[in-house]
Parts: C-alpha cells; structure tokens; sequence
C-alpha cells in the first residue's frame, strides 16, 4: 500500500506534524542553551553541552528525537536515489524540530534578517550535529545521566 504512496506527501506530513506540536520536539526551554551549545568552539565542550542537552529533554521528547534520527540516517543512506543527505534533511527537520517560542518568534519580527538567518543555520547545525552522532540510545543517555548525576 506504501508504494503506491506519493513520498513527498508523506514526509510533509511528518514535517507539518511536528511544526504543529504545541511545543518543539527540543522544548522551548532549551532553544537558547541548543543555540549556544552548538556554537562552542571546542569540540569537546560542544559534545558534553549537547549529550547535556538530549539528557534534559523529557523522556517521551527525547525517545521521539532518537527514534527520528535513526529514521533520517536510513533516508540518508539512500541519498542517491532520493536525493536526501544528511545535510539535507537538517536543513528541511532543523527549523521544525528545534524553532524559539511564538514570544521569541514575534521579537524576532522586528529583528534584521541576516539575524533570523543565522538562528535558522544554528537550528540546522544543531540537527546535523546529531545526524553525524555515532547512534545513541535512550538507555544509555539515561545511564550516563544518572552516573553523571551522582558523580560529585
């Protein structure tokens, strides 16, 4: 029945379902923390603030985000025929799954473009950071939270 399916409907569906969210995906809390984390220099510090940063989403935003990204790598390994790199798919999920709140959005309004724009390769970053990722799980992110937590 699925291949009778036109594709790109259904990939738009998924985008629009998740850009319907009341929320996004990463939560508006963390927006500006996934802005900054993304944007640090060292590779080491960017690793430790983004794994950080899946830790903190709630458990049911962040089984939903892993569950995609393993869905997105397995589009991305049929890049030649559909076209869809990883790059490709940050660029098209980024902005829907990781977006400021409507309060953020409305001040940004007034804001220069060149500023809009950035937010928006930040957001790509942020989900191409996590498509190149070696695979997570949830058990193990969990883990190390829960080790990190009582390590003091």
């Amino acid at each position: 029945m699925l291949s009778d399916m036109d594709i790109n409907a259904i990939a738009g569906t998924l985008k629009l379902y998740f850009r319907e969210l009341p929320e996004p995906l990463l939560t508006d809390r963390l927006y500006p923390t996934f802005m900054q984390g993304i944007a640090l220099a060292d590779p080491s510090a960017r690793e430790n603030c983004m794994l950080h940063l899946l830790r903190s989403l709630p458990d049911h935003n962040l089984i939903t985000f892993l569950f995609l990204l393993e869905h997105l790598k397995r589009v991305a390994e049929k890049e030649p025929v559909n076209k869809m790199s990883l790059h490709n798919l940050a660029t098209v999920f980024g902005p829907t799954l990781l977006r400021p709140s409507e309060v953020e959005s409305k001040s940004h309004v007034t804001l220069a473009s060149d500023i809009w724009s950035h937010d928006v390769m930040a957001q790509v970053q942020v989900l191409l950071y996590y498509l190149q990722h070696p695979p997570l799980s949830f058990a193990e992110l969990k883990h190390n939270a829960l080790y990190l937590s009582t390590d003091v």
